[in-house]
Formats: C-alpha cells, sequence, structure tokens
C-alpha cells in the first residue's frame, strides 16, 4: 500500500468501450440508461486494477509526475472501484480528481435538465466514490484534497470527509500541501494553485488513456464565462511533447491526441497561426510512429485565418482515411451584442460583427479537411433576449443551410466560481429565453442526421460484438429521439418532466418503465414529417 494514492470517479476514469464520445453517456440522468450498459460500454473499468494505462486519465499521470518530480516516490494511481485495495494504514494523502462531480457541467446540466432532472452517471460516480472514501478515512485517517477542473463545484458544498479544495494548476502547490500533510500539519479547506512557468511543467512517466499529449495550457482569448484566463497560456516545447509522446507509444497507444484549447494556438504569436511550430509538431508525431495526429479542439477564426495550415495538419494525419475528427469549436452565440460583452476577442483578428461569415467559411474548410466540429453554444446570459437568440438561430440555419457536417449543441452557460461570470444566476429551464427551445429543436434535429452518418466510423474501434449491440441501440434510440425534442420545443421544456417516470436500473421500474412507454407511444404519439410538421399516430 501507499503513502500516497490518487483517483478519480468511475465516471473519469474509464476508457468508455473505446470510444471517447460515449463519455457523455455519463452525462445522462442515471435512471434513463441501464447499469449494465455503462458496466458494459459506457464506463468500462480496468479488468485487472494493476493494468490501467489505457483507462488512466491524463490529468492524474500530471499529477503523478508533479510528485515523483518533487521526490515524493510512494505512489500509486488507484481505480475508484478498486481503491479499499490501495489505501491502508499506511496512507496518508488520498488525491481525488473531479471533472463533473456535482453534474454541474454545461453539458451535464443540459441533459439531466431535458430528460428529467434527476441526476446525473457521473454525479452517482462521485457519490459512490465518495461513500467509499468516507468509510476509509474513518478507518485509517489520511488526508483527503480534492482538485481538477470542477474542483468548483465541491467548493459550492465540500463534503465533510474532504480536508482541501484545490483549484487551479497543481505544479508548485500540490507538493507542498501533500508534504503538510504527510507530516500531520493542519490543511487549508481552500487554495488557488499558482501558475507554473513551462519549464515547470513536468512530463508524464507512464502512459495514459487515448495517447495523450498536453501540447498548450491555458487560452489567450479571454472568454468571460469561461475560468481560462489568457495569463495562463503556453506552449509547451516539442522536447517535452516528444518524450510523453514516446511513452505513450511505447505504451500500446498507436495514435496521439494532442490535450490543447486550440491546436492553431500552438506556437501562437499574438493569436497568430504558427505554420511552421505546427506542422513541425505534426510530422514529428507522425514520424515517431503515431498512425493518427488527433486534437479535441480548434477555433473556426483560426481556421480561416489560416486554411493551408488546417489543409496540411489533415493531410499529414491521414483524417480522409480517419473519418472523424470531431473537435470541440466554440460558436457561443450568435448576438452581436453577447459577443461583444462576454467574449469581444472570440472572433480575433476579426470583429463581433463578422462571427457569422467567420463559422460559415471556416466550417467549410474544416468540412474540406475531414474535420466536422462539435458546435458549442452558451445560451441563458441575464440580458439575453429573443432578438439575441434570433441571431444565434440565424447562424446555424447558415449551417443547416449549406448541409455541412458539424454537430451544435446549444448549451446553458454556467456561472463557474473560477469564472468572470461567478456571480450570474443558474440558467435554469423557467428562465432560458422562449427561442432556446427552437434553437435546441433545429439543432438536435441536424445533429440527428450528422451522428447517425459518423458514428458507425467513431466506433470501428469496438469490438464486434459491442459495435454491432451499439449500432442497434443507435438505431432504436434515434427512431425516438426527434420526436422527443419535439415536444420539448412546444412545451418549452415542461415535456421533460416525463422522464423522471422512467427507471431501467431495477426489475421493477423496468417493467412499469416498458407500460408506461408503450401507454405512453401508444396514447400521444408526436411523429414529425421532414417540413417539421407535427402530427398524431
Amino acid at each position: 500500500m501507499s503513502q500516497i494514492v490518487l483517483t478519480s470517479d468511475r465516471g473519469t476514469f474509464s476508457n468508455y468501450g473505446g470510444v471517447q464520445v460515449f463519455g457523455y453517456v455519463s452525462c445522462l440522468p442515471h435512471n434513463i440508461v441501464p447499469k449494465a450498459l455503462m458496466n458494459a460500454i459506457f464506463s468500462k473499468r480496468p479488468g485487472n486494477p494493476e493494468k490501467i494505462d489505457s483507462f488512466v486519465p491524463y490529468s492524474l499521470r500530471k499529477l503523478e509526475a508533479i510528485l515523483l518530480k518533487n521526490n515524493f516516490n510512494d505512489v500509486k494511481i488507484s481505480p475508484p472501484d478498486d481503491i479499499e485495495k490501495f489505501i491502508d494504514e499506511n496512507t496518508k494523502v488520498l488525491g481525488i480528481n473531479v471533472h463533473d462531480p456535482y453534474g454541474l457541467s454545461p453539458v451535464t446540466f443540459k441533459l439531466t435538465m431535458l430528460f428529467g432532472g434527476q441526476e446525473s452517471w457521473n454525479a452517482v460516480y462521485f457519490e459512490e466514490l465518495a461513500k467509499k472514501v468516507k468509510t476509509l478515512k474513518a478507518k485509517y485517517n489520511f488526508k483527503v484534497i480534492v482538485g481538477g477542473p470542477a474542483a468548483w463545484q465541491i467548493g459550492l458544498k465540500k463534503p465533510d470527509f474532504v480536508d482541501t479544495v484545490f483549484n487551479g494548476e497543481a505544479e508548485i502547490d500540490f507538493p507542498l500541501i501533500v508534504k503538510k500533510a504527510l507530516n500531520g500539519e493542519k490543511l487549508p479547506e481552500n487554495i488557488t494553485g499558482r501558475m507554473p512557468k513551462v519549464e515547470d511543467i513536468p512530463t508524464i512517466v507512464h502512459p495514459a488513456r487515448y495517447g495523450q499529449v498536453q501540447v498548450t495550457r491555458g487560452c489567450p482569448r479571454g472568454c468571460q464565462f469561461c475560468s481560462i484566463t489568457p495569463e495562463t497560456y503556453r506552449t509547451i516545447p516539442l522536447e517535452d511533447i516528444k518524450k510523453e509522446a514516446k511513452i505513450e507509444l511505447n505504451g500500446g497507444a498507436k495514435d496521439i491526441e494532442l490535450i490543447t484549447d486550440d491546436i492553431l494556438l500552438y506556437g501562437q504569436q499574438k493569436l497568430r497561426v504558427n505554420h511552421d511550430a505546427i506542422i513541425e509538431l505534426f510530422k514529428t508525431m507522425k514520424s515517431m510512429g503515431a498512425r493518427y495526429v488527433l486534437f479535441p479542439h480548434i477555433s473556426a477564426p483560426a481556421v480561416l485565418s489560416d486554411p493551408d495550415t488546417v489543409y496540411e495538419m489533415s493531410d499529414i494525419s491521414n483524417l480522409k482515411e480517419y473519418g472523424a475528427e470531431a473537435p470541440v469549436v466554440g460558436l457561443e452565440t450568435g448576438s452581436v451584442k453577447i459577443m461583444h460583452k462576454y467574449m469581444n476577442a472570440k472572433p480575433f483578428p476579426w470583429r463581433p460583427e463578422d462571427w457569422k461569415s467567420v463559422i460559415v467559411r471556416a466550417t467549410k474548410i474544416m468540412n474540406e479537411a475531414y474535420i466536422y466540429p462539435c458546435y458549442t453554444m452558451t445560451i441563458g446570459y441575464p440580458e439575453e433576449d429573443e432578438n439575441d437568440l434570433k441571431q444565434s438561430m440565424d447562424i446555424v440555419n447558415s449551417i443547416i443551410d449549406n448541409q455541412f457536417k458539424a454537430f451544435i449543441f446549444p448549451l446553458p452557460v454556467i456561472p463557474m466560481t473560477s469564472s468572470h461570470i461567478h456571480n450570474n444566476p443558474f440558467p435554469y429551464m423557467e428562465k432560458l429565453p422562449s427561442g432556446y427551445w427552437e434553437l435546441l429543436y433545429m439543432s438536435w434535429k441536424y445533429d440527428f442526421g450528422v451522428i447517425k452518418d459518423l458514428i458507425p466510423v467513431m466506433a470501428r474501434s469496438m469490438n464486434p460484438v459491442l459495435r454491432y449491440l451499439s449500432d442497434r441501440m443507435v438505431d432504436s434510440v434515434f427512431s425516438h429521439l426527434d420526436d422527443i425534442f419535439y415536444k420539448l420545443y412546444i412545451t418549452h421544456g415542461k415535456s421533460s418532466q416525463v422522464f423522471s417516470n422512467i427507471n431501467l436500473n431495477t426489475v421493477g421500474g423496468f417493467l412499469k418503465s416498458m407500460a408506461w412507454l408503450t401507454k405512453t407511444g401508444l396514447k400521444d404519439r408526436i411523429s414529425v414529417n421532414n417540413n417539421g410538421v407535427a402530427t398524431k399516430t
């Protein structure tokens, strides 16, 4: 057993059946996704608690590296389901990395709101971990430090077993807190870690899942709804990136995923794309043996400012063959007023007034480069009115009219305590502008078609049996989703309450749910034709 143990809840500590996008299923209410499916596909656990490389989140590997660099050598990473096997009387510190412990992230907040309001799987998984930790702490009396991108959620309501809520970056102050804990000193209830210089960020020493390698940290655009401030931006040196890529590839990874808030920020100077640095990065990863070089985030203004870099990135990465690169891209709003107030630098080097044109032209470039953006939107600012929603719908209609391959997700804007809008009210259903429901319906109706086209490609890495089950489930689910979202649209979300009657996690609940669904389907099933006209069947 180890003095220092690191873990996270099962919603984070998983390989999601080999398909990263399946991680979003944990954002759904727990009552509408059977636990058997979560266990088998969407939140798979390691079969052997000692063989976890393909399950470990990159953030835990970084914490491990930070501690090892600071001469804390007795460190172990534990899967949440096996944590009692890693903790005993020798354990002095438990570090928990959290990504969405209370289900308040924009995606989870939205999905639980739309589907009945019950707790998400993310929240349930954290509760399960918390119950274990509380019991083990009572027995062994170790210190508990909780940090990560959603530490702000824990700060809203700190559980009694948590000694310290650690916000911010870990390189400088996390080792100091761990040392205090090992020495038996009193720990602060809350701390915000200082930002390290780039040379103080260590490379990971063991593989993480999906061949992930960090290439930038932070973002210089400074959107007020985001916890990342312009001062936090750093480019990781190529030599450090190569060290991590070597560890990942030697550990069995076939692909390298470049962790960044915007891949086109790599090596940037005053928000200008650094073509040479980016192309050298991609060529280096390929020369080291990566099959594909992938990235989770990119920005529309940067794409439009340098399409040649985007095309060359795609060619080097062989995205035409990969066929499903779908990075998150912040569309946020179509409202010039909202953009000026909350994200004035978002469209740089263009103006907020140019945003629609930027999105349309950038989407065309990305599709030509076999990149299918997941556009996220932030809806629910206090001063946002119906005219603002009309402008947002206009920009979405432009994507639809051009038949681009792009996903569009209108999300509620969450007032994270670590952001500049932390005093804003939460965007509960009744506070959303009425136009939100039309925007939601038109977006998701379009998304369904794109998803059905791309999921078979995304699921190629699954084993044949799970892929077959996934395909059948997708066909079944998609046959009803349009009806569900149309009802949400025409009732302004009130129809979401019917999902609170569903419980697919007990035999009795399953039978009652099937009876309820059958009754509802026969009595009041709505179908929508291609023109969006509702008819009763």
